[in-house]
């Protein structure tokens, strides 16, 4: 079994779209942290703000996005609120790259 690096994990996710902007979340800033232990990979996923509708679905398609790489992979998700300065970059983004 190959071993996952911090390249292998980088490039998934950024295939990961936001379903409302037309970008990827690691373009949008919202993958951090990211620590992989054996079969086991964590990141934080930082969010404008905690309570988002779409935080739920976020998280299963950067699960599914992940154990793609390999079948038996652990992935925990943690939630994280961004910064006001993180959270203006983000808006800016989100406003170029809105999803009609």
């Amino acid at each position: 079994m190959k071993k996952i690096s911090q390249d292998d994990i980088k490039k998934v996710l950024s295939e990961v779209m936001h379903p409302e902007i037309n970008y990827n979340l690691v373009d949008l800033g919202m993958i951090n942290d990211v620590v992989i232990e054996g079969n086991k990979v964590s990141l934080t996923l930082k969010l404008p703000l905690l309570e988002v509708p779409i935080r739920d679905y976020l998280i299963q398609i950067i699960k599914e996005a992940l154990i793609s790489l390999q079948e038996n992979l652990e992935v925990e998700v943690k939630l994280d609120q961004m910064s006001q300065q993180e959270r203006d970059k983000f808006m800016k983004k989100a406003k170029e790259g809105w999803k009609l």
